[in-house]
C-alpha cells in the first residue's frame, strides 16, 4: 500500500487478537505506572466531552489521518485505544490504521467505556479536563486573589488605578472582550507586564473566558514577584455577561513588545521562578542527544506567539504559545510521561510556562538555553503538521464553477464532511451535514443513487472522505477543491443552521459562547468547572502541585 494511498476508515480489521486488548484494571495500572503511554479516545470530540477517561485524549478517527502523526510522532509508543464498547469497530478501525502506519504498539480497552464501566470507574465531561482541574487546585493552593465583574464595573465607574489583561489568544480577545482590556496572551504575561505598569499602585487585572488562564496568568505574575496588586476577574468574559455587562467585540489593543529595562526585570523575574520549581536547561548538543533517543518521545515546543514563530523557528518545532499549552496540553502532546524541550528568545516565556508543567506533574520538562541559536538556520512560515499519511490522490475534483452548475441543475447531492460549527455558522445550501467515520450509516437515504460532491471546511478531509464514500459502494463522488472556504471566496450563497442533518453533530465540543441560551450554558460551564476539583478528589492524578 503507498503511502498516498490510505485504507479507507469503513473497513473492520476483525476480531483483535487476545494480546491486542487491555482490561480496565490493565489499563488503570498502565495510567499510573512510570512509561510512556498514549491513550487515545477514537470517538468525536463531542461524544468525547460527554464522558471520558482521564488523561484520555481525544483524536477521532475521522481525524486521524491528519492528527495522529503531531501528537503521537514515535512509531513505538504505547497506545491504547478507547471507544464506546458498543460493538461498532470503531477502535478496530483505528488500530488497522496506525499499524498500517507503522506503529507497533497498539492496543484496545477491553469492551471500550462499557469494560471501564463494569469496574466502577468513574467518567469526566468536558474537554482539557486535567489542566481545568489544575487551575482551580492551583487557585486552591495558593489563594489566588480574585474580583467579581460588579466590583471590576464599580473600579471603571470611580476611575481606579488598574489595568485589564486578557490572557487568551488573540483571536478569542477579538470576538469578545471586557471593555478596557488588553490582549496578553497567557505567558506573555511575565514577558511584558513589567514594561506596562509604571507605578506600583496599578493593580493588574487578568481574565479569560472562565477561570482557568485567569488562574494561572494571575498566579504567575504574582510568582514572578511584580510589584503590582494582581488579581483575576471571577469567572472572565462569562462572570463579566452574566453580572449584565456588555462584552465588546473586535477590539484590536494589544499588549506592547517589552522596554529594555521591562525585559530585563522579567528574565531575572524568570530566572526566580525557574530555580523555585527546579525548571532544568540544556543546550543544544543535549537537545541533539534528545532528538536521536529512539526509545523516548520528544516535543519540542516553541512558546512564543504564533506570529514570532512563522517569522522564525527551530526546524521540527511545533508552535504551542505558552498560555494554550498549560491551558491545553494534549492538543500539542499526546504522550503521558514524555519529555517536553521549550522553545523562545530570551527564556521568560519558556521558564514561565516550564515552572507550570512541572507542577502539573510533567517530569521531563526542558528549557533550551540556546534558544532560538540552536541551530544556524531558522525555517519560516506558519506551522505544517505533518499528515500520518498523505491525503489520497483524488482525480475527481471539481472546481466551485463546475460544482456551482452541477448544484444549480440540481444533479448531486452535496455532502459536508467539516466541522458542525462550521456547518452551522454557513454551508453550501442544501448540503448535508455528515461525519467521516459513520459514512456507512449516514450515506443510506441521502444520496440515493445520485452524483455526490464531497466538500469540507478547506476541501483536505473531503479527499479522505470520497475514499470512504467509493469503499461502502457510492459509485459517482467528486471532491470541491478547496472545500466550502472556496465556495464562500468565490462569492456563493452560504447557508446557516442545521437545515439537512445526516448526523449527529458530535463532532466537536460545544463550549457555552455556542449555545443560543448563553446565560444558561455559561453558568452550567462555570459550574462544571468549580466541581472539578471535588470529582478529582476520587481520582489518582498525576500532578501534584508544589508547596511554596
Amino acid at each position: 500500500m503507498s503511502a498516498s494511498s490510505p485504507a479507507p476508515l469503513q473497513t473492520r480489521s476483525g476480531n483483535e487478537q487476545p494480546g491486542s486488548l487491555v482490561s480496565a484494571r490493565e489499563l488503570r495500572q498502565l495510567i499510573a505506572g512510570a512509561s510512556e503511554l498514549a491513550l487515545l479516545d477514537v470517538r468525536e470530540t463531542g461524544a468525547f466531552s460527554a464522558r471520558h477517561i482521564f488523561y484520555s485524549i481525544s483524536l477521532p478517527l475521522s481525524h486521524m489521518e491528519q492528527r495522529a502523526a503531531a501528537l503521537v510522532p514515535r512509531k513505538a509508543t504505547p497506545i491504547v485505544l478507547v471507544d464506546s464498547g458498543d460493538g461498532q469497530g470503531l477502535a478496530e478501525r483505528a488500530a488497522a490504521l496506525l499499524r498500517a502506519c507503522g506503529y507497533t504498539d497498539v492496543k484496545l480497552l477491553q469492551d471500550g467505556l462499557l469494560g471501564w464501566e463494569r469496574e466502577g470507574y468513574q467518567f469526566f465531561s468536558g474537554v482539557f479536563v486535567p489542566n481545568k482541574a489544575f487551575g482551580e487546585y492551583i487557585e486552591h493552593l495558593y489563594g489566588t486573589p480574585c474580583i467579581d465583574a460588579a466590583e471590576l464595573q464599580q473600579w471603571q465607574r470611580d476611575g481606579k488605578d488598574h489595568i485589564i489583561l486578557d490572557s487568551r489568544p488573540y483571536e478569542e480577545f477579538q470576538q469578545f472582550s471586557v471593555p478596557g482590556g488588553v490582549s496578553c496572551p497567557g505567558a506573555e504575561l511575565v514577558y511584558r507586564a513589567f514594561s506596562m505598569t509604571q507605578r506600583p499602585g496599578t493593580t493588574i487585572v487578568i481574565n479569560c473566558a472562565g477561570r482557568t488562564r485567569g488562574i494561572i496568568g494571575a498566579q504567575s505574575l504574582i510568582n514572578a514577584g511584580i510589584p503590582n496588586p494582581v488579581v483575576t476577574l471571577k469567572n472572565g468574559t462569562a462572570g463579566w455577561y452574566l453580572n449584565g455587562g456588555k462584552l465588546r467585540e473586535d477590539a484590536r489593543d494589544v499588549a506592547p513588545p517589552p522596554t529594555a529595562d521591562g525585559l530585563a526585570r522579567a528574565i531575572a523575574a524568570s530566572e526566580r521562578v525557574a530555580k523555585r520549581f527546579g525548571v532544568r536547561e540544556i543546550d543544544a548538543a543535549e537537545l541533539d542527544r534528545l532528538r536521536k533517543d529512539q526509545d523516548r518521545t520528544l516535543f519540542l515546543l516553541d512558546v512564543r506567539t504564533p506570529d514570532e514563530y512563522a517569522a522564525g523557528h527551530l526546524p521540527g518545532s511545533r508552535s504551542a504559545p505558552g498560555g494554550q499549552l498549560i491551558q491545553s496540553t494534549e492538543h500539542y502532546a499526546g504522550v503521558l510521561r514524555a519529555r517536553l524541550v521549550l522553545v523562545d528568545d530570551n527564556r521568560v516565556r519558556a521558564r514561565m510556562t516550564a515552572s507550570w508543567l512541572v507542577q502539573m506533574g510533567w517530569k521531563e520538562v526542558y528549557v533550551l538555553a540556546d534558544g532560538l541559536n540552536a541551530t544556524p538556520c531558522l525555517e519560516r512560515g506558519p506551522e505544517h503538521v505533518a499528515p500520518l499519511r498523505d491525503r489520497p490522490r483524488e482525480d475527481n475534483e471539481i472546481g466551485v464553477a463546475e460544482a456551482y452548475e452541477i448544484w444549480r441543475s440540481d444533479g448531486a447531492v452535496i455532502l459536508d464532511f467539516g466541522n458542525s460549527l462550521s456547518y452551522r455558522r454557513g454551508h453550501i445550501p442544501g448540503a448535508w451535514f455528515a461525519v467521516r467515520s459513520r459514512i456507512r450509516a449516514s450515506l443510506p437515504g441521502v444520496s440515493e443513487g445520485r452524483r455526490i460532491i464531497v466538500t469540507s471546511d478547506d476541501g483536505s478531509l473531503a479527499c479522505y472522505a470520497a475514499q470512504d464514500l467509493r469503499a461502502v459502494g457510492a459509485a459517482e463522488v467528486y471532491v470541491l477543491r478547496g472545500g466550502t472556504a472556496a465556495w464562500k471566496q468565490a462569492g456563493l450563497t452560504l447557508e446557516q443552521g442545521f437545515a439537512h442533518m445526516a448526523d449527529d453533530n458530535d463532532d466537536v465540543w460545544y463550549g457555552p459562547y455556542d449555545f443560543d441560551d448563553l446565560a444558561g450554558a455559561m453558568k452550567a460551564y462555570l459550574s462544571w468547572e468549580v466541581g472539578l476539583v471535588a470529582q478529582l478528589e476520587k481520582e489518582n492524578a498525576a500532578f501534584l502541585p508544589m508547596q511554596g
